[in-house]
């Protein structure tokens, strides 16, 4: 595994000139930063707080307990480490989302396996109001797929309806999977396949609700997304990092902010088209730095193909270890 991380850090120096750094402003509040928390090695998911600006939570991903982290953008030092009681032992934590009731939604819904669970479990509880270490009783959902057993990394709430979507990985492609009007306990809330959809790591509606980004190991697309259906697609231009494993939007919609696993791992903000002051601008065809291994030619691409090619080669190892491991 040792290898496998020095080739990891040579393919991300080799890839460092092709993502310009983002200029800081104002408080610094929703700019590029880096996780400092060293409990946080294999931040898995993103969700930008509405109750406290510039806050994003998060978790690791497999074998790290109830716990749930509130990073500051400003510092990327930890600002709250939530406990969550009242639901078992995690298994596989993938994705995390805030609702718009105000509720976090916790996704224990990774199955490297290749589908073997039964059931996964979504867990929520209330966003809080005060930032500090706290224990909160969180609700526990069992979730289960019309269609059989499936792993998966991305869990998204409509930020409009609140209702639950879950989008599957498998290296042949997914599925978007959209949860029952409103999530209940005591028997298994069944997910029912509304699309297809690429590898998926993770994903994020826009705060309106009317686009939804899924990003992969090696691109990121969008979809308009309407009456709970995906529509037309088209490439998302966002940075290049060792494992792809986290988006979210910024609470006002203005950017993505797109998070790696690993020690002191980045968190990159990439302003949307036309949103936003300052950063690079995430356009639909190019613009700024891409996943997409077969990116066009848009500003700041240069050498970004050949470093994707290096950079998937790397992963595509360290995904091969994991799985053997057994890890998320």
């Amino acid at each position: 595994m040792r290898s496998l991380t020095v080739c990891a850090a040579a393919a991300l120096l080799f890839l460092a000139g092709a993502v310009p750094a983002v200029a800081d402003d104002g408080d610094g509040a929703d700019r590029t930063f880096t996780i400092e928390d060293p409990r946080i090695t294999e931040s898995s998911g993103l969700a930008a707080s509405r109750l406290h600006p510039g806050v994003y939570w998060t978790h690791n991903d497999s074998e790290d307990g109830p716990y749930v982290y509130a990073v500051d953008s400003r510092t990327g030092k930890t600002v709250a480490t939530v406990t969550m009681r009242g639901v078992g032992e995690p298994r596989d934590v993938e994705a995390i989302s805030l609702g718009p009731d105000g509720n976090l939604y916790v996704g224990d819904i990774g199955d490297n396996l290749d589908g073997s669970w039964d059931h996964v479990w979504i867990y929520r509880f209330p966003e809080p109001e005060r930032l500090g270490d706290a224990t909160v009783r969180a609700t526990q959902f069992d979730v289960k797929y019309a269609d059989g057993a499936r792993d998966a990394e991305a869990l998204m709430v409509h930020p409009k309806t609140g209702r639950v979507y879950i989008a599957s990985k498998n290296e042949d492609g997914g599925g978007l999977y959209e949860g029952p009007a409103k999530l209940t306990t005591g028997g298994a809330n069944v997910f029912r396949r509304v699309g297809e959809v690429p590898w998926v790591t993770d994903g994020a509606f826009s705060p309106d609700g009317k686009d939804l980004v899924l990003r992969s190991y090696f691109s990121t697309r969008g979809y308009a997304f309407e009456d709970g259906r995906l529509g037309a697609d088209h490439r998302v231009s966002v940075p290049l990092q060792g494992q792809s494993e986290s988006v979210t939007f910024t609470a006002d919609g203005s950017a993505l902010m797109s998070g790696s696993e690993g020690e002191r791992s980045e968190v990159v903000r990439v302003d949307v088209e036309g949103g936003g002051n300052g950063g690079e601008a995430a356009s639909r065809e190019g613009g700024g730095p891409s996943s997409d291994a077969g990116g066009g030619e848009g500003t700041g691409n240069v050498g970004v193909t050949g470093g994707a090619v290096l950079l998937g080669l790397v992963v595509l190892a360290v995904i091969g270890v994991k799985r053997r491991r057994g890890e998320g």
